[in-house]
């Protein structure tokens, strides 16, 4: 079942964002990951094949496997849900998780591993990656002299602007900046190490952290192909820009036209759909050691 949009008669939507619409449950909410695929902030007009279902599948993995944090899920099998979902439960499977309602931090938590995408980009401006100094002499794709962490906040336009570390202190305290700086590093580093393991280069990710009851809780997705950068690792090289399972194939369709990178935006071509419901579909192959459930 491909879902571009989603409306559950009864159950309030309170937001719809790129990918993900949003309910509210009373006591917790409800995550519904669409179909929907965006690049270069702008929705696409065609939903891919499974997208939905990857991302709550791989995310709902990882939830699983850390315990080092506390983390918003409730539910993720439909046969858990509350009663006023049933009837919905066609729609649900696979992609909808009944999480906690936790108060998000203004701030996501990047941590880059590889040199790649805009901080690339930034390197060879600057020898740094988001005002980070670096040595001389690194090459595209290569593993960074350590791990950074590289906060972000989200502009009134929707893109997201780096942020130095004292600008993440005055968001978030001192104490929740240091607490989730930690988090983010560890998790990235625990998950890198788990998917290397399988075949994948996790080359940087994005976390989302909230507070609960004063605590610093996961939230959001974790470590899939749209919050990651994912290499194979059989065809990682230096120097050029690695394939990869994220949604980078459809970016880099998309730079072939002369497209403004403002709505609307044009159409994927059906082997561009294909091939990237095949690649989210791997990634959760790999990571998960089975194939996913159709």
């Amino acid at each position: 079942m491909l879902i571009h949009s989603l409306e559950l008669p009864g159950i309030r939507k309170i937001a719809s964002g790129k990918v993900r619409e949003i309910f509210d449950l009373g006591e917790h909410l409800l995550l519904v990951a669409t179909d929907r695929i965006s690049a270069f902030d702008c929705i696409l007009p065609n939903p891919i094949p499974d997208k939905g279902a990857v991302l709550t599948s791989i995310s709902a993995f990882w939830f699983a496997h850390f315990h080092s944090v506390e983390n918003h899920v409730v539910a993720t099998d439909v046969q858990d849900f509350p009663a006023a979902l049933k009837p919905f439960a066609a729609q649900l499977s696979r992609r909808a998780m009944v999480v906690l309602k936790a108060k998000p931090l203004p701030v996501e938590c990047v941590v880059r591993g590889y040199l790649a995408g805009s901080g690339w980009k930034e390197y060879q401006a600057s020898r740094s990656i988001c005002g980070i100094a670096l040595p001389g002499g690194l090459r595209q794709a290569e593993q960074l002299p350590e791990t950074l962490f590289t906060p972000s906040t989200k502009a009134e336009s929707g893109h997201d602007m780096n942020i130095d570390w004292a600008e993440c202190c005055r968001l978030l305290g001192e104490g929740v900046a240091e607490q989730v700086r930690e988090l983010s590093l560890h998790l990235y580093e625990e998950g890198r190490a788990y998917a290397a393991g399988r075949g994948i280069i996790v080359a940087d990710t994005k976390f989302e952290f909230g507070l609960l009851d004063g605590r610093v809780i996961l939230i959001d997705e974790c470590l899939t192909p749209d919050s990651s950068r994912f290499w194979p690792a059989d065809q990682h090289a230096l120097g050029i820009s690695p394939p990869s399972f994220d949604k980078q194939f459809v970016r880099d369709y998309l730079e072939t036209l002369a497209w403004d990178k403002t709505p609307p935006a044009p159409s994927l071509p059906d082997e561009v759909i294909a091939r990237t419901s095949e690649k989210y579909r791997d990634a959760y192959a790999r990571l998960t050691g089975h194939a996913l459930a159709v």
